[in-house]
């Protein structure tokens, strides 16, 4: 090892043992030092891809575990040892003997498996193991956390390829996990660099947006944190600070993307947060004789929402209030646990900024997540609840439909939403009535047929919004229809919805998404590298082209009607406008064909008129019936079907 690299090895572990020092014994600041000595041992032949000695590594990652997420002594030392058993020739018992049972068991949880498996499933696998630590214990999965954002963190030395499949790993599996331990800081972190890695130019892109933008509203938005500043000093209590942060370029593209708008056009690239303390302001205040008239205040979450009203009533005394901008995660925290007071001030300039009203212990607590408050019974809590939902999804689940079904229920955001009766229900941001209805019971959301949301009829397939009251309508002869899976976002109603379908058919094919062929019609199947079966119309251009490209893939296919589905199919009519000709239309299709209508538009340019109606049909037969029927109508010159986009 170089000099250079020895001298910074030894000043990075010597600070932060000074660090860990302040709050450890005298005894577990040996073992913690014992632990690093081992580590250096084992990996001293080892380098990165970078060239730097691989020890480097295992230090970066005790520090996260040990600053960062504020462990004690033993997270500490297994993360010094995290790697030793993989990569080296020490055992798990070697550790066992040396550190005790507990290091062993959370450096055994982050030590890959050797299996002779694909990649793919070597990866499950790992996942696997790392939820299955749950059980046990939750530090596990945070010193994991912490291998996995040092190695993003360092992630430039890699091939593309590999940067691409550590990135994917962290947005599909990391970063949803970290969300869900409450861990926003190491969320938001692990979600931007698996973007700045994944798509390196619009990464690039954003990040100079963001700074030029940075830079020319820098005087306002200084003026704005000044004028908050101002009004705080006329408060007593509490005492308050105020600071601008900024979103991340990934943030930044995620609003982009769910919009469909530009960067000069997303809102709050930046929000400013008031952090209130349980303190009063000034030091020359004698708060004795305060605190005797008001004995309320306390640290508990009554007070802190007292101290986030009183801050909210003397902002929103200077500056407009944007009506309906409020947001009480105080009262209602989010499914990860974080909590604050949401609210969208009119600016100078007069534009919206958003306020965030948190105190200390709310921002520590969006940091540490689950392990902010250490209680046995805090934890134990988070981790029957996690368990429930992972032993839930294994038994229903195989390999990757596991991995979805676990990542489904990490929810990026979350809504509260209410019955009729009060009750809260957590659901994911753009859930829909129907996730509400499965949640609520399996019986419910299979027999739905409507919604009502605050009190206005909607369809079931309504995406719900944070503080609606929900209300479903069900009737005992109502089925799910075959597109609802399409329309869900939990794992309990995908669950319970694809349980349903695969009850219905064991028809092992699926529709060419362009030519869209009915039972009855010319059909050719092939099957794919993943042993599924796509049927096409023989004429269909994606037909055509497979069978000359993949010709030993081809399939002779019996595609019958079955009186349980229905497929969607539009067709347009073109006649002479006349008294009653809709209505002829609409009689034919419901009352003579007995088919039920979707969607129906029309309009008559003199004299013509031109309806394009959506209906479902069971077969190629019986959409030819409805053309020949609808043909037959007095007026009606021609009728054709059109394919749906």
């Amino acid at each position: 090892m170089n000099e250079t690299f020895a001298t910074q090895i030894n000043q990075s572990v010597e600070s932060l043992f000074a660090s860990m020092q302040e709050r450890m014994s005298v005894e577990d600041m040996q073992r913690v030092r014992e632990a690093y000595a081992l580590a250096a041992e084992a990996h001293s032949q080892q380098r990165r891809k970078t060239g730097e000695p691989y020890i480097i590594h295992p230090i970066a990652v005790a520090r996260i575990v040990a600053e960062e997420l504020e462990l004690g002594a033993n997270p500490v030392i297994a993360a010094f040892l995290h790697d030793v058993v993989e990569d080296t020739s020490y055992t798990i018992d070697d550790i066992r003997e040396r550190f005790g049972d507990d290091v062993a068991f959370l450096v055994g949880v982050v030590t890959k498996q050797k299996k002779d498996e694909s990649v793919q499933s070597k990866q499950v696998a790992n996942y696997r193991q790392i939820l299955a630590s749950v059980q046990y214990d939750v530090r596990a999965i945070l010193i994991k956390l912490a291998d996995r954002l040092h190695n993003m963190r360092t992630l430039d030395s890699m091939r593309p390829d590999k940067q691409m499949k550590i990135a994917g790993e962290t947005d599909y599996f990391y970063a949803p996990l970290a969300n869900r331990l409450g861990l926003y800081h190491i969320k938001s972190e692990l979600e931007n660099l698996s973007f700045r890695y994944r798509c390196p130019r619009e990464y690039a892109e954003i990040e100079a947006q963001l700074a030029n933008e940075q830079e020319e509203r820098k005087a306002d938005i200084d003026a704005f944190v000044s004028a908050i500043n101002e009004v705080g000093t006329h408060l007593i209590y509490p005492y308050f600070e105020v600071e601008v942060r900024y979103r991340t370029p990934y943030s930044i593209w995620r609003k982009m993307t769910a919009t469909g708008c530009d960067f000069s056009h997303v809102d709050g690239k930046h929000y400013i947060r008031v952090v209130y303390y349980d303190r009063f302001r000034g030091d020359v205040i004698d708060d004795s004789c305060i605190r005797k008239a008001m004995p309320e205040l306390t640290g508990d979450s009554m007070q802190e929402k007292h101290s986030a009203l009183n801050i909210y009533a003397a902002l929103t005394s200077i500056f407009k209030e944007r009506p309906g901008s409020v947001a009480n995660y105080i009262d209602a925290p989010k499914e990860n646990g974080y909590q604050s007071f949401h609210v969208k001030l009119l600016n100078a300039q007069g534009s919206w900024e958003e306020i965030h009203i948190s105190s200390d212990r709310m921002v520590r607590h969006s940091r540490l997540g689950c392990m902010a408050e250490r209680t046995e019974e805090n934890v134990f809590q988070w981790i029957r609840k996690f368990k429930e939902v992972l032993h839930d999804v294994a038994y229903h689940s195989k390999d990757m439909d596991y991995m979805d079904g676990v990542t489904s229920s990490f929810y990026n955001d979350d809504i509260m939403v209410f019955t009729p009766k009060g009750k809260e229900i957590l659901l994911p941001k753009d859930a829909t009535a129907l996730d509400f209805a499965y949640e609520i019971h399996s019986e419910i959301g299979k027999h739905a047929v409507y919604a009502r949301i605050n009190g206005k009829l909607m369809p079931v397939k309504t995406v719900l919004h944070r503080g609606d009251c929900v209300e479903i309508g069900t009737d005992e002869a109502s089925q799910p229809d075959p597109d609802w899976i399409n329309h869900v976002l939990t794992y309990k109603a995908k669950r319970h919805l694809r349980g349903y379908l695969s009850s219905l058919s064991s028809i092992e094919y699926t529709r060419c998404p362009h030519c869209h062929p009915l039972p009855g019609d010319e059909v050719v199947g092939f099957k794919t590298s993943d042993g599924k079966t796509v049927l096409h119309k023989r004429n269909c251009h994606s037909a055509i082209r497979l069978a000359s490209q993949q010709g030993d893939s081809i399939l002779a296919v019996d595609f019958k009607e079955d009186d349980r589905f229905l497929y969607p199919v539009r067709i347009q009519m073109r006649g002479v406008d006349r008294y009653h000709l809709l209505s002829d239309l609409v009689d034919c299709i419901t009352e003579k064909l007995k088919l039920c209508i979707a969607r129906l538009s029309t309009e008559t340019v003199d004299r013509i008129a031109v309806c394009t109606i959506d209906f479902s049909v069971h077969s190629a037969g019986e959409l030819s019936a409805a053309i020949k029927s609808i043909s037959a109508i007095e007026g009606v010159d021609e009728v054709h079907r059109v394919e749906i986009d």
